[in-house]
């Protein structure tokens, strides 16, 4: 993952999806099997209730999930387009201070893009996101229905 790591995805974020980079969203952590991103609470993304606009929860959750997919498509040098066809969130607990959104479907992303490049056929797979604050607690949980498909040459 060193070629692609958080500094690579942060910096990705400020040019491709300048919204969540302003919003302060950033990859905290990104292994095979797992990625971790990070939103503190503050006057840029911030709600009327004290706590973290739910958008940005969803743009940190989403982000934990795409950098993943987007690690193991890179990896294979095949050309795969990938896209949210569905959300669902819940909000459990008010969105202070700092919030860390963990995607732990690595080991099912990588078989995923096999089946992707193997059948030639769109694959899609539902992956969760677990925000919590600074104490462990969870505050929010996502899930993303992605697509895959192998780009025709």
């Amino acid at each position: 993952m060193s070629s692609f790591g958080p500094s690579k995805v942060n910096w990705f974020l400020f040019f491709k999806l300048p919204s969540a980079f302003f919003a302060g969203v950033r990859v905290q952590n990104l292994q095979e099997s797992s990625c971790t991103t990070t939103v503190k609470y503050g006057w840029k993304n911030q709600n009327p209730f004290r706590s973290i606009f739910w958008a940005v929860q969803g743009m940190a959750a989403e982000l934990s999930t795409g950098v993943l997919l987007m690690a193991a498509i890179r990896k294979t040098a095949v050309s795969i387009s990938m896209l949210v066809l569905e959300v669902q969130g819940s909000f459990l607990k008010k969105a202070k201070g700092h919030v860390f959104f963990t995607c732990s479907d690595g080991s099912e992303i990588e078989k995923l893009v096999e089946r992707a490049i193997e059948s030639g056929e769109t694959q899609g797979i539902w992956l969760k996101s677990v925000g919590k604050d600074d104490e462990g607690e969870i505050v929010a949980l996502f899930e993303f229905q992605w697509s895959l498909k192998v780009r025709k040459s």
